[in-house]
């Protein structure tokens, strides 16, 4: 499977403030920790690679079609890659770095002379050492992602709109699992996908507001770096009581740390995006008939079912990573989105992809009409 190592050839950690997490071993931990997934002959690697690419191709027509954004027409400013499960946590790892910098370098000066070389190293390894066993969990999780910030990171040579990761032994496990036609399931995975690479493409501005918006969160989190160690014990200690109860996190106890009003609201913020942008993207899914997925209603059903059968230390891992808020995101955002449509159709709709002003607020992902009259549609 194509490799995301040749689009960042330089350490993801040249500055010293980079060098709070040790990126490089959050990268080799992730790929030793994760397992390879499906048993595939070289000939059934290089079928699963064509297959994906081709259809992540095809599927993009599809996009186009459903939600009318004509920046569907053309991609070129970025890419996409078929990876394996390490490739896509190194990728991941550099797009942190992108994401988490503004933030180090900040609370790096905030406690200038406070932090000697050699401790801030010690602190990298520990905790990308920490993340490398986080990323190995989810590596074998998720099956596709668009990273709209691949071109940030030093030394990338990723176009400048970023690149969409299709983790192929992933999605080669859950068509195995959920006993579908491979060629129907991967298609509509890269339905899910590319939408996801055409709602970037139409609101350019979009990555440096989310940037923005992470840097801000972050920032939050880090500057209170004194009173994290105190709150993330007392999150562990109600995660351990509410699973216990039968009783989850709204959030995921990670961001259960989150206090203050500032931190809330930019928490606010963010969720209320992630929503629209995945809501969205399985309203396209969602949105094709027979037609183009000929065995779509059994894989919508199978897939939705496949989670009532997760282990206890599986959804400790969910609870405690948000995993489970990730996926009330999909179904509040899709709501969101079909409520709007139905009122003022799709062109309405897409004005949402016109500013950052024209982004729901949370209250409004769960009360449409008071986006469509803001807007006034």
């Amino acid at each position: 499977m194509e490799s995301t190592a040749r689009d960042s050839s330089a350490p993801a950690s040249s500055s010293p403030a980079q060098a709070l997490i040790n990126w490089d071993l959050a990268a080799s931990t992730a790929a030793r920790l994760a397992s390879a997934g499906p048993t595939l002959n070289s000939a059934e690697i290089g079928e699963a690679v064509d297959s994906l690419r081709r259809l992540a191709d095809a599927s993009v027509p599809h996009v186009h079609e459903i939600t009318g954004l004509e920046a569907a027409r053309d991609l070129r400013d970025s890419e996409v890659l078929v990876v394996d499960r390490a490739s896509w946590a190194k990728a991941n790892t550099q797009s942190f770095a992108v994401m988490l910098k503004p933030a180090m370098e900040k609370m790096l000066e905030s406690r200038r002379g406070n932090v000697s070389p050699a401790a801030a190293s010690v602190s990298g390894a520990i905790t990308g050492s920490q993340l490398g066993a986080v990323l190995a969990f989810l590596s074998s999780k998720v099956l596709g992602q668009y990273d709209p910030f691949a071109a940030l990171a030093e030394g990338s040579k990723a176009p400048a709109a970023g690149r969409l990761l299709l983790v192929a032994p992933n999605i080669v496990a859950v068509e195995r699992e959920l006993n579908v036609a491979p060629e129907d399931f991967r298609l509509w995975v890269c339905l899910h996908e590319q939408t996801h690479r055409v709602q970037f493409a139409a609101a350019p501005w979009l990555r440096h507001h989310m940037l923005s918006e992470i840097d801000n969160l972050s920032g939050h989190l880090l500057g209170n770096v004194d009173s994290l160690m105190e709150r993330a014990s007392a999150a562990a200690r109600s995660l351990k009581d509410r699973t216990a109860t039968g009783n989850t996190p709204g959030r995921g106890a990670i961001l259960d740390l989150l206090q203050n009003p500032e931190e809330k609201a930019s928490l606010s913020h963010l969720t209320a995006v992630m929503s629209l942008l995945e809501g969205h993207a399985n309203v396209v899914m969602d949105a094709v008939d027979a037609s183009i997925v000929p065995s779509v209603r059994t894989i919508r059903q199978r897939f939705t079912d496949r989670g009532k059968d997760r282990g206890v230390i599986e959804k400790f891992i969910r609870n405690l990573l948000g995993l489970d808020a990730k996926m009330r995101q999909y179904s509040d955002g899709a709501k969101f989105v079909r409520a709007v449509v139905a009122v003022v159709g799709m062109e309405g709709f897409n004005r949402v992809w016109e500013s950052a002003d024209n982004l729901p607020t949370e209250p409004e992902i769960h009360d449409p009409k008071l986006w469509v009259d803001r807007m006034g549609l």
